[in-house]
């Protein structure tokens, strides 16, 4: 009889092993991550972590979602709420492509792409010299801005100038 109760308890050990084993597969799956060891994560899904990557040289800090160390090498995965657009949009390309530079910078090798994860559809965008060059290039020009003295606001889409914070002081919002 004792035996009996051992072999259900390894039974529903195993059961119960196999169910956080499919779990696991799915929350991994939903994230949008890649086949890899999972070593960065900023999500309130997971266990978040508390240090951003840094680069003194490019004076940049970022924290992404997930780092994914793949056959590739160290893959970053940014995930964005709501459905995906037709293309990813630029200013998340940008995004994805400052978290690639900053692990450049951090394992001393260049990421071959990153992805961008949305609700029902992921990007996988190549880390080209030309996406890099681009972020640089939008870097110095932000820099730029920051260090003059009026800057025109972009107004070019009337629901962020709705969202903006500084709508109540702005004299050329659009609404």
């Amino acid at each position: 009889m004792g035996w009996l109760v051992f072999l259900a308890l390894a039974l529903a050990l195993a059961l119960a092993g196999l169910w956080l084993f499919w779990r696991a597969r799915l929350q991994r799956q939903q994230a949008g991550l890649p086949p890899g060891r999972l070593v960065y994560v900023d999500t309130g899904a997971w266990n978040r972590c508390d240090r951003s990557l840094f680069s003194n040289e490019h004076r940049l800090a970022g924290r992404p979602d997930y780092l994914v160390v793949s056959r590739e090498g160290v893959v970053p995965v940014e995930v964005k709420s709501g459905p995906a657009p037709a293309a990813p949009y630029a200013a998340h390309v940008l995004q994805l492509a400052a978290y690639c530079l900053l692990v450049e910078g951090q394992e001393g090798s260049r990421p071959t792409h990153g992805i961008l994860k949305y609700d029902d559809r992921a990007f996988e965008i190549e880390y080209t010299p030309e996406l890099r060059e681009r972020l640089l290039a939008t870097l110095e020009a932000m820099r730029a801005d920051l260090q003059a003295g009026d800057v025109d606001r972009s107004h070019r889409e009337a629901g962020r100038c709705r969202g903006c914070g500084q709508r109540t002081a702005c004299d050329r919002r659009l609404t």
